[in-house]
């Protein structure tokens, strides 16, 4: 796709007052074979904070910071906003686009590492959403992107800024939603998260850090990527210092400010541990300027393909069997916290 006609913000979705609540959960959880009173049970966790998931306001001040960015650097691509569970729907906004005239479309998924639930699940969306839409445009989804300097880049400042309010010697963690082991093993997920936390931790100067795991799901016997940051929490010693870096997530969301804000420092309270939690990505400059980059990279072959590490960026098209289903979770990454997602 050389000459596309506009970029396609996709994210997961969130509900915006209690009545959406439960709808919205409903899309989640469609084909999985999920207990009543889990759903009921997460729902809980979203009507702690009025029904509101933080997500969707996140996405709206991404796409404006990304329009401002278009226009400031001269770059005449429509930014459009989609999400895979709750309104503005995927297909919703690909009818837009449609009827706008949009012929072609890149999309950023605002997930930053590969699994079933951050990648190959969004690709396959993609194809149901425009199989569903007559006309819809054609469907380019960039290249995955957690050790590209410019998500380094706004993952470190804000790191740093919690670390000088943190006091000495705080022990540093980062953390990333679980996924079922049997799903990692089709995956790059710890791979790249461990290459992303190295790199940030590098660019803050950590020499020692840990990758911890959260808002796990399933059944208790199938095994889970670990250790759980909970876990970790109530093994410490009262009066440690801990900071904990979301890194696997690009926004707030639900997990962030109830497994992180709210269960976990809930945790740290009570074991006498001082818990701080440094910011996601969000619209920080260097990230949006890192989107931007992503698109005019596929657009023009000259432009570089950056990225930090020892891998390589990673290809447009993931390799063949790359992020299999594996053994499924129960609600997927992106709206439930222990004990029930």
């Amino acid at each position: 796709m050389d000459h596309p006609d506009a970029l396609l913000v996709l994210s997961f979705g969130g509900p915006e007052g209690p009545e959406q609540v439960l709808p919205f959960l409903d899309n989640v959880l469609r084909g999985r074979d999920v207990p009543e009173e889990r759903k009921l049970a997460v729902a809980e966790h979203y009507l702690h904070f009025g029904g509101v998931s933080p997500i969707n306001a996140q996405n709206r001040a991404l796409v404006e910071a990304l329009r401002a960015h278009f226009d400031a650097t001269g770059v005449d691509l429509p930014v459009y906003w989609g999400n895979r569970n709750w309104h503005p729907m995927l297909a919703d906004t690909l009818v837009a686009m449609r009827d706008d005239g949009v012929s072609s479309a890149l999309v950023l998924v605002t997930s930053a590492f590969g699994s079933w639930s951050g990648c190959r699940q969004y690709r396959e969306d993609l194809a149901a959403a425009a199989a569903a839409v007559p006309g819809a445009p054609a469907l380019d989804k960039l290249r995955l992107y957690g050790d590209h300097p410019g998500f380094v880049e706004a993952v470190a400042d804000g790191l740093r800024a919690t670390l000088a309010a943190a006091g000495p010697s705080p022990k540093v963690w980062f953390s990333a939603h679980s996924i079922p082991q049997s799903m990692a093993a089709t995956a790059p997920y710890e791979r790249q998260l461990r290459t992303s936390a190295e790199l940030v931790a590098r660019a803050c100067g950590i020499a020692e850090w840990e990758l911890v795991y959260q808002s796990r799901s399933g059944p208790p016997a199938q095994p889970w990527l670990e250790p759980d940051v909970t876990a970790r929490i109530e093994a410490l010693d009262p009066g440690d210092r801990v900071v904990v870096c979301p890194i696997g997530f690009v926004s707030d969301h639900m997990e962030v400010v109830y497994d992180l804000d709210t269960e976990a420092a809930s945790a740290a309270t009570r074991r006498g541990v001082r818990l701080l939690r440094a910011p996601t990505a969000g619209t920080h400059p260097a990230f949006v300027a890192m989107i931007a980059e992503l698109v005019a990279e596929r657009m023009d072959p000259s432009v570089p393909r950056r990225s930090l590490g020892t891998d390589g960026a990673w290809p447009d098209d993931c390799p063949a069997g790359c992020c299999a289903l594996g053994a499924r979770p129960g609600p997927p990454p992106g709206h439930a916290a222990r004990p029930a997602r």
